[in-house]
C-alpha cells in the first residue's frame, strides 16, 4: 500500500471525559462524509445510462452495443469492487474513496471528448476499475464506527446516497444542457458531473474519519459494547494487522458459506435493478412513447421514491425484526414481481411512472439489507473483502444479466424475453433471502452459545 493511502494512527489520546462526545460527533461526521461521497460516484456512473440514447444516435450503436458498453463498465467495476474493498480493508478510508471519486471525474472529462466505440468501451472499463474504489471505505466505516444494533438505521441512512445521487444526475444533466445547448451533449452528460464529483472528493477528505483508533479514541467496542459481538467470537486469535488482504480474504470471506448466500442475494437484485434502470431510457421513449421530460421525471422517481421506503426498512430491520435484514427484503422482492409486471404491461403514462417509481421504492430495501448482513457475517477487519466478493458477484453476474444478456435477448426476442429475465431474478433473489436468513439465525445462535461459555469460564 502506498504511503499515500496508509490509515494515519493519532500520536494523543482523548481524556476520558470526552470520549463519549467526540466519538459521536465524528461518527456522525464520518457517516455524512461517505453519504455525500457515495452519492458523489453515482453522479459520474449513471450519467453514463443517460446519455444512452444520445450514444445509440450518434455513434449508430445498436442495443447489444449499448449493453455491451454498459456491461464492460459493470464487469470491471465488479472485478474492481473485489480487489479494490480488500484493498480498502488496509487503507485509510477517506483518501482512498476520495483518490477513487477524483479519478471517476477525470475518466468523465476524458469522455467528454471522445467521439468512437472503442474509445468508449476504453474509458467506461476504466470508469468501472476506480468506481470500486468507493463503496469499500463506506462498510468499512461504518463497521468500525457503529455497533450491529445501530447498523440498520445508519445503513439505511447510507444507502439513501445510491437514491440521492442517482436522483440528482438526471437534473445536473438537465442544468449542462441549459448551460452549453443541445448539440453538447458529451459536455452536458460527462463533463458538468465530473465537476460535482471533484467538489465530493473535497468533502469526503474534510469530513470522513478512519477508525476510532485513528482519532485518538479506544476501539469501538470498548465505547459502544454489542450483545453479539462477531469481532470477539471469530477472531479465533488472529491479530489482524498480521494478515494481508488475501489472508483475510481466504480465512475469513472465502470459506463463508453466509457471505456467498447474501452475495447470491445482491446478484439477483442487480440484475433487476440494472434490468429496470440501464433500459428505461430507451424503453420508456421507444416502447412506451415518453418525451424526453417525461423519461427523465420517471427516471428521478424511480431513484428517489427509495428514499422514505429504506429508511423505514433499516428501522423495522432493526427493532421489529430484532436485526434479522432478509424479512423485509423478502416482502420487498413479491410486491417488486407485481409492480414489474404492472410497468410492462400498462398503457397509461401515468402508471407507467408509478409501477417504476414502486420499483424503484423497493428494490433498494433488499440491496441495502444485503449490505448490513455482510457486516454482520464477518469481522470488522475483514468487510472490505466480503463487500469486494458481493460486488464482484453483483456486477461481474447479476449487472451483466440486466445489461448485455438483457440486450442481446431483446434484439432477438423482444422486450418480452428481457422481462422474463426480470421474473426469474425476482424469483432466484428470494430463494437466497431465505437461505441468508436461515444462516444469520444459526450464527446469532453460535454466537450466544460462544459467549455464554466465554463467560461461564470468567465466573470460574
Amino acid at each position: 500500500m502506498i504511503s499515500l493511502l496508509r490509515p494515519r494512527t493519532a500520536d494523543y489520546k482523548v481524556p476520558a471525559e470526552k470520549i463519549l462526545g467526540t466519538y459521536k460527533k465524528l461518527r456522525f461526521r464520518t457517516l455524512l462524509g461517505i453519504i455525500i461521497g457515495y452519492a458523489c460516484f453515482y453522479v459520474v456512473r449513471n450519467n453514463f445510462a443517460l446519455s444512452t440514447p444520445y450514444l445509440k444516435g450518434n455513434l449508430e450503436l445498436s442495443t447489444t452495443g449499448v449493453g455491451l458498453l454498459s456491461s464492460y463498465m459493470l464487469i470491471a467495476y465488479g472485478l474492481s469492487k473485489g480487489y479494490m474493498s480488500s484493498l480498502a480493508d488496509k487503507a485509510d478510508p477517506k483518501r482512498f474513496m476520495a483518490l477513487g471519486l477524483l479519478l471517476c471525474a477525470l475518466v468523465n472529462v476524458c469522455m467528454g471528448f471522445s467521439t468512437s466505440f472503442t474509445a468508449f468501451a476504453i474509458l467506461v472499463v476504466f470508469l468501472g476499475t476506480f468506481q470500486g474504489m468507493g463503496v469499500g471505505p463506506c462498510f468499512i466505516s461504518m463497521a468500525k464506527w457503529y455497533p450491529k444494533q445501530e447498523r440498520g438505521m445508519v445503513g439505511a441512512l447510507w444507502n439513501i446516497s445510491h437514491n440521492i445521487g442517482g436522483g440528482i444526475v438526471a437534473p445536473i444533466v438537465a442544468i449542462g444542457f441549459f448551460l452549453v445547448g443541445p448539440d453538447n451533449w458529451q459536455m452536458a452528460s460527462y463533463l458538468v458531473p465530473a465537476f460535482f464529483a471533484v467538489i465530493g472528493a473535497g468533502l469526503v477528505l474534510f469530513f470522513v474519519k478512519g477508525s476510532p483508533e485513528n482519532e485518538g479514541l479506544p476501539e469501538r467496542q470498548q465505547i459502544i459494547p454489542e450483545e453479539d459481538d462477531i469481532d470477539r467470537v471469530q477472531k479465533n486469535g488472529a491479530a489482524p494487522d498480521d494478515m494481508n488482504s488475501w489472508q483475510i480474504f481466504k480465512n475469513y470471506v472465502l470459506p463463508n458459506k453466509n457471505v456467498w448466500f447474501v452475495s447470491f442475494v445482491d446478484t439477483f437484485v442487480y440484475t433487476i435493478r440494472f434490468g429496470m434502470i440501464t433500459w428505461m431510457p430507451i424503453y420508456l421513449l421507444q416502447v412506451k412513447g415518453f418525451s424526453k421530460t417525461e423519461m427523465a421525471v420517471a427516471f428521478l422517481f424511480f431513484e428517489w421514491a427509495a428514499i422514505p421506503s429504506t429508511l423505514f426498512s433499516g428501522y423495522l430491520s432493526d427493532h421489529f425484526f430484532k436485526g434479522y435484514r432478509m424479512p423485509p427484503a423478502i416482502i420487498s422482492m413479491v410486491l417488486i414481481f407485481l409492480c414489474i409486471v404492472g410497468y410492462w404491461q400498462s398503457d397509461s403514462l401515468a402508471m407507467t411512472t408509478v409501477f417504476a417509481a414502486i420499483v424503484g421504492c423497493l428494490i433498494y430495501i433488499p440491496q441495502f439489507l444485503a449490505s448490513v448482513q455482510t457486516m454482520e457475517v464477518v469481522p470488522s477487519y475483514a468487510v472490505g473483502s466480503a463487500v469486494g466478493l458481493r460486488g464482484f458477484m453483483s456486477y461481474v453476474v447479476g449487472a451483466s444479466m440486466g445489461t448485455s444478456v438483457f440486450g442481446v435477448v431483446v434484439d432477438h426476442v423482444g422486450w418480452n424475453g428481457g422481462f422474463y429475465i426480470l421474473f426469474t431474478a425476482v424469483i432466484l433473489c428470494i430463494f437466497f433471502c431465505i437461505l441468508t436468513h436461515r444462516g444469520a439465525k444459526a450464527l446469532h445462535k453460535q454466537q450466544m452459545q460462544d459467549m455464554a461459555k466465554a463467560n461461564s469460564a470468567v465466573l470460574h
